[in-house]
């Protein structure tokens, strides 16, 4: 290859370096970076212009390399900053999330406090005494007296100990009523009229299910476990 050919392949190579400077600068954001590669580039157009026929190829294998080099670091620094982005925006969502989640919560469990509040100022005048009563009307009173997060257990176990039926009695034990309480006069403690009012039974079962277990739901989990409570 001619003397002239070296100093034009020293020109392609003084080119790509100055390629490479111009990412770098971009990537760095300086004027200044960019002014200094391309006077390197000149100048190393000139000296590669001496540069032996056979290592031409050296030359410019490290020319390239530079270059991806330089692509690289702009690539990874444009990387990083998508991800931190993406990391932000992911921790902010996070955060409205578990805020409203908390809200939400919150609520719930005002709305449950208020619920047990009415719940636990029923008592059996609130309803009217009849000579007796359906299981829908019962089941109306319950509905009035259990908070509606727990009444499906209530009526699980209610459903299990009498069908809703407030005058039941097992032939064998005397347990009697919606709840079965052995003995049925436990139930006086809420009221005179356990034999016959249905709202005193439920106010009673309600109140044995919370002392005892907690809640009607903590109860019916003892009662599936054992088949008693």
């Amino acid at each position: 290859m001619s003397r002239i050919s070296v100093r034009g392949f020293a020109v392609a190579s003084a080119t790509a370096v100055t390629a490479v400077g111009s990412v770098v600068g971009v990537a760095s954001g300086s004027t200044a970076a960019q002014n200094n590669d391309a006077e390197a580039a000149a100048a190393d157009a000139t000296l590669l212009a001496d540069i032996p026929v056979g290592e031409q190829a050296q030359v410019q294998a490290a020319s390239l390399t530079q270059q991806a080099d330089a692509q690289a670091i702009a690539a990874d620094t444009t990387a990083k900053k998508d991800a931190e982005e993406a990391a932000r925006r992911a921790a902010a969502e996070t955060a409205i999330a578990k805020k409203k989640e908390a809200a939400d919560k919150a609520a719930e469990e005002a709305k449950e406090r208020a619920q047990a509040k009415l719940a636990a100022s029923r008592s059996s005048a609130d309803f009217p005494v009849q000579s007796s009563y359906s299981i829908a009307q019962i089941q109306s009173m319950a509905r009035q007296m259990v908070t509606s997060s727990q009444f499906q257990c209530f009526s699980n176990i209610v459903n299990h100990e009498s069908s809703w039926n407030y005058r039941a009695v097992n032939p064998s034990s005397g347990a009697y009523g919606l709840f079965q309480a052995l003995p049925g006069s436990k139930m006086s403690s809420a009221g005179a009229d356990w034999q016959t009012n249905p709202a005193t039974q439920i106010k009673w079962g309600l109140n044995y299910m919370n002392s005892r277990y907690g809640s009607p739901c903590a109860a019916w989990s003892f009662w599936q476990a054992n088949h008693w409570y």
